[in-house]
């Protein structure tokens, strides 16, 4: 398809969860399969696959035009089985399209991880600290295979995000909002908060991180969740990692339960949260195959801490790692790629109802029905860096008026990122401070 990955990057088009690496760039490749993620692992989200059920026939159609510009074999709609309604939208509309299927994930945390999902729907192993392609594969999620489809089907660039606001809520429910409200604006939308102290997780339970009221929705921005200032999830995400090794060096026993349920570690990678835990007793891995490097291969799922009888926490000392090496310029050099996983590793899938009673969530574990956004927002503020790669530069100058969809900001040449768009109708208020301010 001719300026398929011009019209991508021309739109503003990034993953549209998790880190939101720049579209145009995932897609400049060549694959033999497609891989669509509707396994919306994290507890409480409902999105995608709310998404899929009211658009099956859309997300068909992008699915096709990416296997048609990756030159790929076949595509797969990746999805569990109990989103019965996504399901049945889609296998209804199967015959009409040609090598593509939809592959039902198991109930278990993390399905969605993208190299957890490329061994479960094609059974290769993505090399340690490596990207689906390096097997031959593209994974990209329900929203942003739908954003491909109206970038070249309608022209329409990313203004949007879908967000399930759901917890400590009055009414739990799914709308789309325009990139640039705030947090607060958004909660108000589900009647806001049940609870006068609370704290709100931007993301998932497991890999969501803690936001303000104050802070903004940008274009990764899958989910709110409100919880009460004193829940277990909040005192676990705010816990000091000096705090946490002091405990771990008491109470660690040793048991390896934390690897035994690590996703990356299952597949083969040589990541041993375990091992990694030894620094808080003895200041060392006692394994001379093991360094801190290892804490690159680490996804960051956060299942040691929930496998943990003492709720230590392993990947925040991961962290710490990665975060040091990052500052210090030491890449990952551990790339190996095992023959085969763990041959336990069908036994060792955490289950996600257990997840979700163990993390104290059960009570909010509702429908978030998929509602329309009628509210006129007045002002946004778009951050003119959201994700993966460089901020963009601003094309306009405070005092410009601009209507929704008009391009605001560029990324720079020979950068990796994207184009940020109005996200509202109105006037350019400022261009200051990595950000650009519109008010209707």
């Amino acid at each position: 398809m001719d300026n398929f990955t011009d019209i991508i990057q021309d739109n503003g088009i990034v993953g549209a969860g998790g880190a939101g690496f720049p579209t145009h760039v995932k897609l400049n490749t060549k694959a033999d399969t497609v891989i669509v993620n509707g396994a919306e692992c994290e507890p409480l989200l409902r999105v995608d696959q709310q998404l899929m059920a009211v658009r099956a026939k859309d997300l068909l159609e992008g699915l096709s035009m990416i296997m048609e510009q990756v030159s790929a074999k076949e595509g797969v709609i990746a999805l569990k089985k109990h989103y019965a309604e996504a399901d049945a939208a889609i296998s209804g509309l199967l015959d009409k399209y040609k090598n593509i299927r939809i592959f039902h994930l198991g109930e278990f945390y993390p399905a969605g991880d993208e190299q957890v999902l490329v061994y479960e729907v094609t059974g290769r192993i993505v090399p340690e600290g490596g990207i689906p392609i390096a097997v031959g594969a593209v994974v990209d999620n329900v929203e942003t295979v739908l954003n491909i489809y109206d970038a070249v089907k309608g022209g329409k660039p990313v203004t949007d995000s879908y967000v399930t606001l759901t917890g400590c809520v009055k009414q739990k429910k799914t709308v789309k909002v325009p990139i640039g409200i705030t947090v607060k604006e958004a909660l108000a939308l589900a009647g806001g908060p049940t609870v006068d102290d609370y704290a709100v997780i931007n993301g998932g339970p497991m890999m969501g991180r803690i936001v303000r009221d104050n802070d903004l929705i940008t274009k990764t921005t899958k989910g709110l969740i409100v919880l009460p200032a004193d829940h277990s999830l909040i005192v676990s995400l705010t816990k000091p990692l000096d705090n946490m090794m002091k405990l771990a060096r008491s109470a660690c026993m040793h048991c390896s339960l934390c690897t035994e349920v690590c996703p990356r570690n299952l597949l083969g990678h040589r990541i041993e949260p375990n091992k990694m835990i030894r620094f808080a007793s003895y200041q060392s891995f006692c394994d001379s195959s093991i360094t801190p490097m290892n804490a690159y291969l680490c996804c960051g799922c956060r299942l040691c801490e929930y496998a943990c009888v003492m709720d230590l926490q392993p990947w925040k000392l991961h962290n710490a790692f990665k975060s040091q090496m990052g500052a210090a310029g030491i890449k990952n050099e551990l790339h190996d790629q095992p023959e085969h996983a763990n041959p336990f590793r069908e036994y060792r899938r955490y289950p996600v109802k257990k997840l979700i009673a163990r993390l104290g969530i059960t009570a909010y574990d509702e429908p978030a029905p998929l509602e329309e956004c009628r509210k006129n927002f007045g002002k946004v503020t778009i951050l003119l860096k959201q994700h993966v790669g460089a901020p963009a530069s601003p094309v306009v100058n405070a005092g410009d008026t601009v209507k929704k969809g008009d391009v605001v900001a560029r990324m720079n040449e020979g950068q990796l990122g994207a184009s940020y768009h109005a996200s509202i109708s109105g006037k350019v208020v400022s261009t200051d401070n990595g950000q650009i301010v519109i008010e209707k």
